[in-house]
């Protein structure tokens, strides 16, 4: 079977075609503003890509467009496939139908954490010799690909609450049926699609609807949107998780003070079960694995099992990903765009690095950031970084000084890509940690900054 696949390059788009494809179906697929890693992944699975949303790239005729949730009305070859009567299908559904149906589906949800939460569940289960599918917003290291098929019963996936398809608006998780569903925390967020917190509960009580009485939903049971998601109505057994522990919490954790969460203790119901040794920091990784171990449990895998995996699991690129080192300057990449994962994110890098200058740069990027809804948030969030720089491209849509001037002297700002490494260049100094936070390219400001400081030796 030959799938066209619109809108390919985004992770979860490019994770459907490295799975057909392993699925022995022929892929091609059309796409905007490529970029690695998912273009690289695609390149090396030898997949077709066109440049655009052209009409003509649906001749030859292909049996069946798989159609991702950036296209929409207008697009000439939406316009096209709609006169065509080629059969097509949103990404989950074609997913729940061709490859999650006779899966033990663990889905991993949250506003935050889904990606790392799902590679460590994914490694878990390799660990523990079950070989399972996945399909992960992010390049586990332990694998360096996004997706794969597998071997049957499971199938890990990153159960997002971004709508499906224009043609469908329900939440993308719904299509998947898990047995195992973790709920890792809720928060306001895609503020371009829903209007409020309480329609996202909506979504994830719908989600909730569809596990099985014999699954297991692995909960954050610090999280009070949560409970209130499980008030609505819940059918299914479930665990909670909590860093701090708590009355509800089967699972939680213990660590040093002051630590920075690279080592701590597991708890089963307030008893000891384990000690886990990892290379990953912060304490909002702990509470992802903590979720990941009960939801690999609930699988068959033992807790022990699950903690000696941990010590293995090599993080995930773009989160807290060292990507370089030049004149005494370390530039790490990371994914966070929402105020309370660039807080975490900043809070792990300090109790890392120390007395060290920690710069945070942020890019605005994306759809919740640029309607300006977190603006309020973004200071204080940016307040344990040492110097802070933010992009503020012309068409933001609001004043970015709302986010600089609270933060006084320490914060800076920069129209454009060049004028913000030119800044950096002049600014950066010997023993700086930099961490680049972008849910996008950034237009290789990774690269760029290594580049200028390298010029320097």
């Amino acid at each position: 079977m030959h799938l066209h696949i619109l809108g390919i390059c985004g992770t979860f788009m490019g994770g459907i075609a490295a799975i057909a494809r392993a699925a022995g179906h022929k892929v091609t697929g059309s796409d905007r503003n490529v970029y690695p890693p998912m273009s690289t992944q695609l390149a090396e699975l030898g997949i077709e890509i066109t440049e655009g949303f052209d009409e003509s790239q649906l001749n030859p005729r292909p049996d069946v467009v798989v159609v991702g949730n950036v296209m929409a009305r207008g697009a000439p070859v939406i316009e096209a496939l709609l006169d065509s009567n080629i059969p097509y299908a949103s990404g989950p559904e074609w997913l729940a139908r061709e490859v999650l149906r006779d899966r033990w589906v663990l889905a991993v949800s949250g506003t935050h954490g889904k990606t790392t939460t799902s590679s460590l569940l994914a490694h878990i289960l390799e660990h523990a010799g079950l070989s399972p599918g996945f399909l992960i917003g992010g390049v586990p290291g332990n694998f360096g690909v996004s997706a794969r098929l597998g071997n049957a019963p499971f199938f890990v996936i990153e159960a997002d609450e971004y709508d499906t398809a224009f043609f469908d608006k329900r939440a993308k998780f719904v299509h998947y049926r898990p047995r195992t569903l973790i709920l890792n925390n809720l928060e306001y967020d895609h503020a371009d699609i829903y209007p409020d917190l309480e329609s996202i509960k909506r979504q994830f009580h719908h989600l909730v609807r569809t596990v099985p009485s014999s699954g297991r939903i692995v909960t954050n049971a610090a999280d009070d949107n949560l409970r209130q998601v499980l008030e609505m109505g819940c059918w299914t057994p479930t665990e909670g998780f909590a860093r701090a522990g708590g009355r509800s919490a089967t699972w939680s954790a213990r660590a040093a003070e002051g630590s920075d969460f690279s080592r701590f203790d597991v708890l089963q119901v307030g008893s000891t079960v384990g000690e886990v040794q990892w290379n990953v920091i912060g304490g909002h990784n702990v509470d992802n694995a903590l979720a990941a171990l009960a939801a690999a449990r609930h699988a068959g895998v033992p807790i022990a099992k699950g903690i000696e995996a941990l010590g293995t699991f090599r993080g995930v690129r773009r989160r807290m990903e060292l990507v370089g080192e030049a004149a005494g300057v370390r530039v790490y990449d990371d994914f966070a765009h929402h105020p309370t994962a660039i807080t975490t994110t900043i809070d792990g890098l300090r109790r890392r690095t120390g007395a060290a200058r920690l710069v945070a740069v942020l890019e605005p990027r994306s759809n919740t950031m640029r309607l300006g809804v977190h603006r309020e948030s973004l200071a204080p969030s940016l307040a344990g970084a040492d110097a802070v720089w933010l992009y503020s491209p012309a068409d933001l849509g609001w004043d970015i000084g709302e986010v600089t001037r609270p933060l006084g002297a320490k914060a800076r700002s920069a129209p454009s890509i060049e004028a913000l490494l030119d800044d950096l260049d002049a600014h950066l100094r010997e023993g700086d940690q930099v961490l680049v936070m972008s849910n996008g390219g950034f237009g290789g400001l990774h690269r760029k900054l290594l580049e200028r400081l390298r010029a320097r030796l």
